[in-house]
This record gives C-alpha cells, sequence and structure tokens, in this order.
C-alpha cells in the first residue's frame, strides 16, 4: 500500500453542475456514495465553456490565454491552437513525486496524442471520431436507434442534419463509453501490487452530444413529468442579440421533444455514474478507497433547452458555466456541501497541495485545498473568472463572479451583469440600470485586474479608442 494517496480523476463532458445537487430528478447514485463520504461543490466554475481550452486549463492551471488553446482543437490549423509544452503540467509534478499516471478516454486538447510529453506515462486516447456516429442521416452507423424516440436538428438548407438525441437497445458498456472505464479499470489493476502511488484520469465524451443513451437508462425519466427549464422561454431582452439567433436554431424544437432530450441527457449521466460505480466499487474491494483521491467533475455544462438553446458554446449563463465537482478521500473533510467559488482549472494545483507535491507556479489557479480540510473557509472564496472566445465565430467575453453578482465583459455587444440569488435563471440584465453604475466600474476594474495579472496582453494594452468599451479602462485606480 503507498503512503501517498492514490487519485482517480473522472471527467465528464458537458454536465451541468446542478445534476448532482440534492433533490435533482437526475439519478447519481454512485456519485452521491463519494458526495456522502466527501465534499460537493455548488459554485464549481469552469475557465472556458468549450472542450479543449477548459481541458488544457485543467492540465496546466493556466487560462486560456496562457496556455494558448482557444478553440475545439480540430477546427484550427496545425500551428493554432497547440497546448504549449514549455509550461508545467500537473501530471508531471505528480510523476517527479513518485507517482504512476494514466488517462483513458477523451484528450481533445491537442493532436498529437503524446500524452507522454504532458505527463501521462500510460494512455489510451479514445478515437476523436467515436463521438460523432450517427451525426448525419445516411453516414456511417454504428448503433440502431428507436426512430420514434430519435430526433436530428434539420436545416436550414445547405447544412447537414446533426442528430440531437436517440435511443438505443444497446447498453453503455458495449458501447464506446464502456471502454474507458475498461482501461482505466485495467490502469489501476495493475498497480495494486505496487507501492508506488497512482493517478488514472478516465474522461468522457459524454453526456455531451449526439445525446445517444439505451433504453435502459432513458425508461429510468417519465418523460411526460420532466420539469422544463424556467428559462426556456427566454427572450433575451436587454441581452447581446447573438443569443436570440443562437436561440432561433431550435425554435422548431416542441416542448415534448425538450422533455425526450432531457431524458436522453439525464440517461447518459445516470450511465456515467453506472461506468464510475465500477471503479468506485473496485476500489472498496480492493483495500484503496480510504487512500485515494477521488474527483468527479466535467470540462463545462450544456444548455439542453435552457434559455432556449442547446450547446455549450456561447453565452455567459450558469447552464454552461457552473459544473459538478464532488470530491472525497484523505484531507478532505465528509459530508459537506460547499457554496466555495472554485474553478475546473484549480484542480491540479489543489490535487498537488493534497499530496505535497512541488506546486504549479502560475497566476491563474490557486489550490482550494483550505476549504476541503475546513469547510469554514468558504468565505475565502467568493469569486472567480473566466474567458471565452467563441468557437469558430470568434467573440471576446470575459466573466467574473463576486459573491452573488456575475458580470460579463463582452467584446462584441454591451455588457451583462446578473444577481444570481434574486435572479438564479438570469433572465434580468441589470448592467446598464442606474442603480448599478458603480457595481458595474468596480466589476470592470477587477476584470482588469485578472487581465493584468494574468498577463493578457491581447485585451491589457487597448487603449486605442476603437477599444474604449469598458464602463472604465485597463489602468489600475
Amino acid at each position: 500500500m503507498p503512503t501517498q494517496p492514490n487519485i482517480l480523476l473522472f471527467i465528464m463532458d458537458g454536465m451541468q453542475g446542478k445534476l448532482v445537487q440534492p433533490g435533482h430528478p437526475c439519478r447519481t447514485p454512485n456519485f452521491d456514495r463519494v458526495a456522502a463520504r466527501g465534499m460537493r461543490f455548488d459554485n464549481a466554475y469552469t475557465p472556458s465553456p468549450t472542450c479543449s481550452p477548459a481541458r488544457a486549463s485543467l492540465m496546466t492551471g493556466l487560462l486560456p490565454h496562457n496556455h494558448g488553446v482557444l478553440h475545439v482543437e480540430h477546427v484550427v490549423d496545425d500551428d493554432q491552437c497547440v497546448l504549449r509544452t514549455d509550461k508545467p503540467h500537473w501530471a508531471q509534478h505528480l510523476q517527479k513525486a513518485g507517482y504512476d499516471t494514466g488517462y483513458f478516454g477523451k484528450w481533445h486538447i491537442e493532436r498529437t496524442d503524446k500524452l507522454e510529453q504532458f505527463g501521462w506515462e500510460t494512455y489510451q486516447v479514445l478515437d476523436r471520431d467515436v463521438h460523432r456516429t450517427h451525426s448525419q442521416k445516411g453516414g456511417p452507423t454504428e448503433l440502431p436507434l428507436d426512430s420514434d424516440l430519435t430526433r436530428y436538428q434539420e436545416g436550414p438548407e445547405g447544412y447537414n442534419p446533426i442528430l440531437h438525441y436517440g435511443v438505443t437497445d444497446v447498453p453503455a458498456f458495449e458501447r464506446s463509453m464502456g471502454r474507458t472505464a475498461k482501461e482505466a479499470m485495467k490502469f489501476i489493476e495493475a498497480k495494486e501490487s505496487r507501492d508506488e502511488p497512482w493517478c488514472c484520469c478516465a474522461s468522457y465524451y459524454e453526456p455531451n452530444e449526439a445525446m445517444i443513451v439505451s433504453r435502459e437508462a432513458f425508461e429510468q425519466y417519465d418523460v411526460d413529468r420532466i420539469k422544463l427549464p424556467e428559462n426556456l422561454r427566454d427572450d433575451f431582452s436587454e441581452r447581446p442579440g447573438f443569443y436570440r439567433r443562437q436561440q432561433q436554431i431550435f425554435n422548431e424544437v416542441s416542448e415534448q421533444e425538450w422533455r425526450q432530450a432531457l431524458a436522453c441527457y439525464y440517461g447518459r449521466v445516470t450511465e456515467l455514474d453506472q461506468q464510475f460505480g465500477l471503479l468506485l466499487d473496485h476500489l472498496e474491494s480492493s483495500g484503496q478507497l480510504d487512500n485515494t483521491i477521488i474527483i468527479i467533475t466535467a470540462d463545462h455544462g450544456k444548455y439542453v433547452g435552457s434559455h432556449g438553446m442547446d450547446g455549450h458554446n456561447y453565452g455567459p449563463f450558469e447552464e454552461i458555466y457552473n459544473v459538478p465537482l464532488i470530491m472525497s478521500g484523505p484531507g478532505i473533510a465528509a459530508g459537506e456541501d460547499t457554496h466555495a467559488r472554485v474553478g475546473f482549472h484549480e484542480i491540479g494545483p489543489t490535487l498537488l497541495d493534497l499530496v505535497k507535491a512541488d506546486p504549479l507556479d502560475v497566476p491563474d489557479s490557486k489550490s482550494f485545498a483550505p476549504v476541503l480540510s475546513d469547510p469554514s473557509k468558504a468565505s475565502e472564496f467568493t469569486t472567480g473568472y473566466a474567458e471565452s472566445y467563441g468557437n469558430r465565430f470568434i467573440l471576446t467575453q470575459r466573466i467574473l463572479w463576486d459573491g452573488p453578482w456575475k458580470f460579463a465583459f463582452n467584446g462584441f455587444d454591451f455588457d451583462e451583469l446578473y444577481n444570481l440569488e434574486d435572479d438564479p435563471h438570469e433572465m434580468k440584465n441589470l448592467a446598464d440600470k442606474a442603480e448599478h453604475e458603480d457595481r458595474v466600474k468596480r466589476l470592470t476594474a477587477m476584470i482588469w485586474d485578472r487581465i493584468r495579472e494574468t498577463g493578457d496582453q491581447s485585451l491589457y494594452y487597448t487603449h486605442y479608442y476603437t477599444m474604449r468599451i469598458g464602463a472604465v479602462g485597463p489602468n489600475p485606480g
């Protein structure tokens, strides 16, 4: 048995944080087991709502402008969105601390798929095209789908039909989803007789699109009783027009189809919970559970009808920024829910802190280990910061959380201000209200502080007259 704790990191793709909150209808009994013996974070957030930038931030503790991956890696030239090897990665620090490291499943961060250069000595990258199965009518098919419970996104003219959701009789363990847990299990089993600690990352494409789910998981949810999002009919008044343009894509989706989509979405999360349960049961039966730090999280969220949209690449809303985060293990308080606001990109620095490895010396993130051991320190974690560059259609957006306030500094339109306590569904933009003028200036200045502190030079040097769009400028007050 190693003296240092093992680490199991379970990463999903496109999962809303609220799905693991108490009382939510999504069934996650195995995630709940970990929450009961550890800590659940209500206000965890992603530094980017797009897969590749968020996952690169996880690996480095850096914001996208510092690690260089600004968009999904497969839509740019070879010399763009390249994860930098001259920046430290937390898996490399674990290796130096004596850890055996293994990564299995979705990578989707850079194109070489040579994970050893980033600190992962054993790895099996899931084919990047697996998740595209059934994406187009008439394309290659892997799974039979129930035509009555399948929907494609059609039109306008000139666009390929894209699968939105579907139900199959093929169980999760026989689909591509099942490969990741199998490979992770092999790695863990191979390390049981060794004295060195291990770190295993099991990474998934699910529950993101296309939302194919087994009939068994789908039928755990009564479609007709599924509650639709409170902001499904958001008219986006006093918000950027680009959001309405996104919403128009889904104008033809009926309320019943949104319920079916949510049932597929919840079902995929339940399938992931079952995959995780295999790993959790093995850790328990092999006597490793008490000496393993477990992290359950996701790279970003997904709309699935919220604000009348789906996907995750645009907008500042909590459905795509708030991510699940549950942690348990040595040094972590048990049975605690916390409101501490912590970032997906801060998981690496926190793990290094927990196992007493050399820290990442970066300005973009910090360890939240103090709140893991002492929940009363949540009051020290009340702010968060994220950045978005859009995806393919390039936009500039910076987001700041400060207590209940959330401010979106938009380079493509007017800004947004929400009070998440009074308006949890983010339907009232307060940015242009006279009574909030001083608050907007203060929050804008806080964003400029983060821009300076993290070396975001593309924005810091924006004194040129066509770029003077902020309520205050970049000079420190």
